[in-house]
């Protein structure tokens, strides 16, 4: 039976191919755009967590505050400082965090020949190039032996080796901070973060925490960086680390003010705010303009039913049900839908392979390596997406005619002139 039903309603196409094909154009249209928007909505999520990422996937940075709470007889308003003895706790009791590094930042001038910047310095531990996703285009990052061994190497962001060195080679080569010599290790590849602190990564030098000493004063750290053993504890291994250095330098571990601290996670709410919104837009944009076409497809089937009203009546008087009539009708629309969003899905491959990558984040940071655009990418879970679209704007457009159809008086349809 179904078979029979899908035989007449692809007969009845091909007898208007004209009209058939005219009315598939709308379809088409409207598919490829609705998988064209959704393409775009998921680069531009895309391409925002990974400049969200770059900041570090799991990374939380603590600045030491004032006390605002009184505990053990301390007095509010104690001002707060990060030393080695807090670091050592963190990663004896610290059960809830992966890594930690101190760090500290100053900023001085660093120099080769006659080429100078004046930067943020930051001296931090190995574990920090993990933490925050420094991740090095040439050479490598500060090693535990740099950072045991006191050595004076230096880790330059990728925009600072270019105001220092342009496109010249710089693993090897010695700069100076303010007046003392570091050689140059390796330098960090493109990085596009959306968050920062102190200065972006990409125009900052760093250095082991220990031979940031012979420069300046490092018994004091600038802020404590670590990551959670997985980013759903993140939440937990901050109260955690703020309860171990509570407990050392005695104030109240329920305290937020004594001890600063900003999350990856808290990232989380805002991407998906942005994204998630845009996406729903475009979606509902999308689907306007093949309802715009799917009320096309409508118009057609109600003047295919005004055409065959006779067809219908003798099938009817034939001994076929309105079931019969309303599904060779709806059969019929959904046939021109599916056709029509083949051929628009084969249109959005092409179209996306046409235009490539768009810029996006490049222009914002002046970078023309790509890694800022953005790339329409038809994934599965958007052609999936299309297609339910697709399938209901289909229904919804067949089943007006199909009921008007399947409503006609036999007798009435067999008198019609």
């Amino acid at each position: 039976m179904l078979f029979a039903i899908c035989y007449q309603a692809w007969d009845s196409l091909v007898r208007h191919p004209m009209r058939s094909f005219l009315t598939m154009l709308g379809i088409v249209w409207g598919i490829a755009a609705v998988t064209i928007l959704i393409a775009y909505g998921d680069g531009f999520r895309g391409v925002l967590v990974r400049s969200f990422d770059a900041f570090g996937k799991s990374a939380v940075v603590c600045w030491p505050g004032q006390t605002s709470e009184q505990a053990g007889g301390e007095r509010s308003g104690k001002k707060i400082r990060f030393e080695q003895e807090d670091f050592d706790l963190i990663k004896q009791e610290g059960t809830l965090v992966k890594q930690v590094s101190l760090e500290t930042v100053r900023w001085y001038p660093i120099s080769y020949g006659e080429r100078m910047s004046n930067t943020a310095i930051r001296g931090v531990h190995p574990d920090y190039g993990t933490i925050r996703n420094e991740v090095p285009a040439e050479g490598r990052w500060i090693s535990i032996e740099d950072f045991g061994e006191r050595r004076r190497v230096a880790f330059l962001g990728n925009r600072l080796k270019q105001k220092l060195f342009s496109g010249r080679q710089a693993i090897g080569e010695t700069v100076h901070i303010n007046g003392v010599s570091f050689v140059v290790i390796g330098v960090m590849d493109r990085k596009l973060q959306m968050s920062n602190y102190f200065n972006s990564d990409d125009e900052c030098a760093f250095i082991p925490y220990t031979a940031a000493g012979d420069v300046w004063n490092t018994r004091y750290a600038s802020t404590l960086v670590f990551s959670a053993v997985a980013p759903s504890l993140e939440s937990k291994a901050m109260d955690q680390v703020r309860a171990i250095m509570a407990k050392r330098q005695q104030f109240s571990a329920t305290d937020k003010r004594a001890v600063q601290m900003f999350g990856r996670e808290e990232f989380r709410p805002v991407i998906d705010g942005i994204t998630i919104g845009l996406q729903v837009l475009l979606v509902f944009i999308g689907s306007l303009t093949l309802g715009i076409g799917g009320i096309g497809l409508m118009n057609i089937m109600l003047v295919t039913v005004d055409e065959r009203i006779r067809e219908i009546g003798l099938r009817r008087a034939l001994g076929a049900t309105r079931l019969h009539i309303k599904m060779q009708f709806l059969t019929e629309a959904i046939m021109i839908t599916l056709v029509g969003g083949l051929l628009g899905i084969g249109l959005t491959f092409v179209v996306a392979h046409a235009v490539g990558r768009l810029p996006l984040l490049g222009p914002l940071f002046e970078d023309t390596s790509g890694k800022g655009d953005l790339e329409l990418q038809i994934s599965l879970s958007t052609v999936m997406l299309s297609t339910g679209i697709l399938i209901l704007v289909g229904t919804l457009s067949g089943m007006v005619p199909a009921l008007r159809a399947s409503r006609l008086d036999p007798s009435e349809a067999l008198r019609y002139e």
